[in-house]
């Protein structure tokens, strides 16, 4: 087994809020993480994608009323999004007769702002968590290297499976189930040989400047389709948009954001690569090591850490910046090699912004200091640090 962090989060959330929300993509284990907090409470578990059990809640008052002494764990809540008033009663209710508040665990599969746009009416009585697949933190921990994290992605199925073969076959599966079935339930109609185009397109331009004009080109589409299409990707959890830094220092600032896979897996199942010895070859590896540096960094921030990325004009580029409340700008260059250092760039940037950190992160396992204030480090390290922050 291997222990996921988003455990204690949700344990520790359900102790101070009535509802829980939990989201992330299908398949990263939300399910099965609330079925190992359940086996520790008197609860009962409703699938709202299966007909019985949506049935069952067609008076939601009436069925949900009659387990108020239970931990209520609702999965695939955005397929009845009409249920957030109805649970807004219920704990309310039971807080106006200071009988014991209703408990419950939702699990989404849309974007945390997409869930809370839906449980606005849930406002104050409700915490948001948002779990990914496997990261570096909870791998290593269980005795696994992050070379198979960053080649198969963090997907369960896909990182744990038997072989390398048996993993990207796992991944062709996913992405078939999204363009099939979880597309057309979750967005607009869209053509899936279109989205998968846009999806594999958006791969092949790993960690680059969004241009929905030569996307939509490539697509014959218009580019507001493209934006709202790749919307819906953002929504998924499967695309990063990355949103450049704003800063008043009088400098002439990249404004497009920057867009990447957010599992390296998936991306390169996208792009055919089996295996580590093909992705070693391939054009993308930069792009690729670039993206799950990222996804991993943002993953062991704290709380309402906000990431950016700083590039202007004259050159100045920082691949990742962390605000992390309390604890100043975080910047972080990312190569792959352990012994590359940092462009002219990346100092020019550090002069406009003066982040309280600097790091290069590579994918070495030492730290070691490269000029003042700037240190070298593993991603192993780098987010252990952040972890305890």
């Amino acid at each position: 087994m291997i222990d996921r962090r988003a455990l204690t989060a949700v344990q520790a959330a359900l102790k101070r809020q009535a509802a829980v929300a939990l989201t992330g993509p299908r398949q990263v284990g939300k399910t099965t993480l609330a079925h190992t907090i359940a086996a520790g409470t008197p609860s009962i578990y409703l699938d709202l994608e299966a007909r019985e059990d949506r049935s069952k809640l067609a008076d939601p008052v009436l069925f949900l009323g009659a387990y108020e002494d239970r931990l209520v764990i609702l999965d695939e809540i955005h397929r009845v999004p009409e249920l957030f008033p109805a649970l807004r009663g219920l704990i309310d209710r039971g807080r106006r007769h200071g009988r014991r508040t209703a408990q419950f665990l939702i699990l989404g599969s849309a974007s945390m702002d997409l869930l809370k746009q839906s449980g606005e009416s849930l406002a104050g009585r409700i915490a948001y968590i948002e779990m990914g697949p496997f990261d570096a933190l909870e791998v290593t921990a269980a005795g696994y290297n992050t070379t198979q994290l960053w080649t198969r992605g963090g997907f369960p199925g896909s990182f744990l499976a038997a072989s390398d073969a048996d993993s990207l076959s796992w991944r062709k599966d996913f992405i078939r189930t999204y363009l099939e079935r979880d597309v057309p339930l979750l967005g607009p109609r869209i053509p899936a040989e279109t989205l998968d185009r846009l999806w594999t397109m958006l791969a092949h331009e790993q960690a680059a400047m969004l241009n929905a004009n030569r996307l939509a080109m490539s697509l014959m589409i218009s580019p507001q389709t493209v934006t709202r299409y790749i919307d819906l990707l953002v929504d998924l959890l499967l695309v990063r948009r990355l949103r450049p830094f704003h800063t008043n220092a009088g400098k002439r600032l990249v404004k497009s954001p920057k867009v990447y896979v957010r599992d390296s897996g998936v991306l390169h199942a996208l792009l055919g690569i089996a295996d580590y010895n093909a992705l070693s070859g391939h054009p993308v590896v930069g792009a690729s090591w670039e993206g799950f540096v990222i996804e991993n960094l943002i993953a062991a921030a704290p709380d309402r850490t906000v990431p950016t990325f700083y590039r202007t004009s004259a050159g100045a580029e920082i691949d990742l910046l962390l605000e992390i409340p309390g604890h100043g700008l975080w910047a972080f260059d990312i190569k792959r090699s352990p012994s590359a250092r940092p462009e002219k760039g990346f100092h020019f940037a550090v002069l406009d912004l003066k982040p309280k950190h600097r790091f290069l992160v590579n994918a070495g396992a030492e730290r070691y200091p490269i000029s003042s204030g700037l240190d070298a480090i593993g991603l192993t390290e780098i987010t252990a640090l952040l972890a305890k922050l």
